[in-house]
């Protein structure tokens, strides 16, 4: 069962939590109704995030043999064979179908979102992560799927300078991840690395970083946030997020590989930091 779980690559669920960003910032944390919906929500999109882990491990198969930390992968290791890892796909995608139907059931649009997050990733593990901004572009994407995966479960509008915050913190922590595989990784496991160099990933990563932080400021001072949360200082939480993001990026510049799930589920700090923000938010909106 355990190689199962490795994987469907199950700490990655982690990256669900922006699915959960609308109903939390949009006030209705402790509506049942729609956390049953977002429940469900966050599931389906794991299961299918492990259907596409799994079609990219069988398909990298004799290349992730080759690579030191990816040849223990279970399909690169022959632990699980390809004919079982297809079926294990095909069970976690039909119990995925039938939590985006019960999650979307009231607003079948919004499990466009998750099938746009299916086929794009099919297509990255199968060609499109051979070119390089494409490559990027994909794994960026995903972040701001979920967000408005979760904003169509609860029928909520996502704000504009939200959207373009999880849209520039997306791209920060797609560039830092290949940062940092273009510094520990050859070109022979991940061909696009070739088309890269590290000045150019450094500059971009840490520039989108940047501009997410001026774009959530701008979330907490526009007078929509301030009338929707009842409150004008969501803006103290600036700090929070800079700091958030400055350990990040300490850590990516350490010994990491830069894949986010790894970093904030191997990092106490930054799970802390984490906390205290979630604590410092749940407080203005739901408890002043």
């Amino acid at each position: 069962m355990k190689k199962y779980l490795k994987l469907a690559r199950v700490k990655h669920y982690i990256k669900n939590i922006f699915i959960l960003l609308p109903l939390f910032f949009g006030q209705k944390l402790f509506d049942l109704n729609l956390i049953l919906k977002a429940v469900l929500g966050f599931f389906a999109f794991g299961l299918v995030s492990s259907v596409v882990y799994v079609i990219n491990d069988i398909n990298d198969a004799e290349s992730d043999a080759k690579h030191p930390t990816k040849r223990l992968r279970p399909v690169a290791s022959g632990a699980i064979s390809k004919k079982n890892a297809i079926v294990f796909a095909c069970i976690l995608a039909f119990v995925s179908v039938i939590c985006t139907f019960f999650a979307c059931a009231d607003n079948l649009i919004s499990s466009s979102f998750i099938i746009v997050y299916f086929v794009i990733n099919v297509l990255y593990s199968i060609k499109l992560k051979n070119y390089p901004i494409v490559d990027v572009t994909i794994l960026a994407s995903g972040f701001l799927l979920r967000l408005l995966f979760g904003a169509g479960i609860a029928n909520i509008e996502i704000s504009s300078w939200l959207y373009l915050t999880v849209l520039t913190l997306s791209f920060y922590l797609g560039l830092g991840k290949r940062r940092n595989e273009l510094l520990r990784q050859s070109d022979e496991t991940r061909k696009v690395l070739k088309y890269y160099n590290y000045e150019f990933l450094d500059k971009t990563m840490y520039m989108f970083m940047a501009v997410a932080i001026v774009f959530y400021s701008l979330w907490c001072v526009d007078p929509i946030t301030i009338e929707r949360i009842s409150t004008d200082k969501i803006i103290w939480s600036v700090p929070f997020v800079i700091v958030i993001l400055l350990r990040y990026s300490f850590i990516v510049e350490g010994d990491s590989d830069g894949d986010p799930a790894e970093v904030i589920l191997k990092d106490k700090p930054l799970l802390l930091l984490g906390l205290c923000y979630f604590l410092f938010i749940l407080s203005l909106i739901y408890l002043l």
